[in-house]
C-alpha cells in the first residue's frame, strides 16, 4: 500500500445542510462510483446541495448528488444525477434507517473528499430546522461576528497598553 497517498483532501462541502438542519450525529462511509465519476470527484466537480439519502432493500442511496460528467471521458461517463450506493455496516444502515422511521430525522451527506486515494462521503443524521431557529442562527452568527471585528478594532489601537476606553 505504499503508492496510495496518504492524508484528506476535501472535495465539496455542503453549506446549506447546516443552515436548514441541526445535525445530531456523522459517520463517515465509502461511495460506490464508476471510474470516470472517481476522475471527476478528484477535478472537484461535485454538488451537494439538494441531495439526500434513502434506505431501500437494507442498503443506503445518495439520490440528488451531482458529479459532472468527466472532461476527458467517452462512452462510459453515467448520469451526472444517478442513484449512489453507500458502502456502510449493516448495523450502521439500520441504525440511521430505524432513525428517519421513527422520529423525523434525515440523512445528508455533509462533505464530500478524498481519503487514502479513497472517495468517502461524510453523512449527518439530521433534524430539520424552524424558519424562527434559522433566524436565531443567523443572529448569533452576526453577534459573534460583530465582537470579533470590535475586539479586532480595539487590539489594533491599543498596542502600547493603556486601556482608556
Amino acid at each position: 500500500m505504499a503508492d496510495k497517498k496518504s492524508g484528506t483532501k476535501s472535495v465539496a462541502s455542503n453549506r446549506k445542510a447546516f443552515h436548514d438542519y441541526f445535525v445530531e450525529e456523522r459517520l463517515e462511509a465509502g461511495i460506490a462510483l464508476s471510474g470516470t465519476e472517481v476522475k471527476s470527484v478528484r477535478s472537484g466537480s461535485v454538488n451537494l446541495k439538494d441531495s439526500f439519502c434513502v434506505f431501500k432493500d437494507g442498503e443506503c442511496w445518495i439520490r440528488g448528488m451531482h458529479i459532472s460528467a468527466y472532461d476527458k471521458g467517452n462512452i462510459f461517463n453515467k448520469d451526472p444525477l444517478r442513484l449512489r450506493r453507500l458502502l456502510l455496516h449493516k448495523r450502521e444502515i439500520r441504525k440511521f434507517a430505524a432513525a428517519v422511521e421513527r422520529s423525523g430525522y434525515t440523512v445528508v451527506p455533509l462533505s464530500v473528499y478524498l481519503k487514502d486515494a479513497l472517495v468517502k462521503v461524510e453523512l449527518g443524521l439530521c433534524k430539520g430546522k424552524k424558519n424562527y431557529d434559522k433566524r436565531d442562527s443567523i443572529a448569533d452568527r452576526d453577534a459573534s461576528r460583530e465582537i470579533s471585528r470590535e475586539l479586532k478594532s480595539r487590539n489594533r489601537y491599543n498596542k502600547g497598553g493603556n486601556d482608556d476606553v
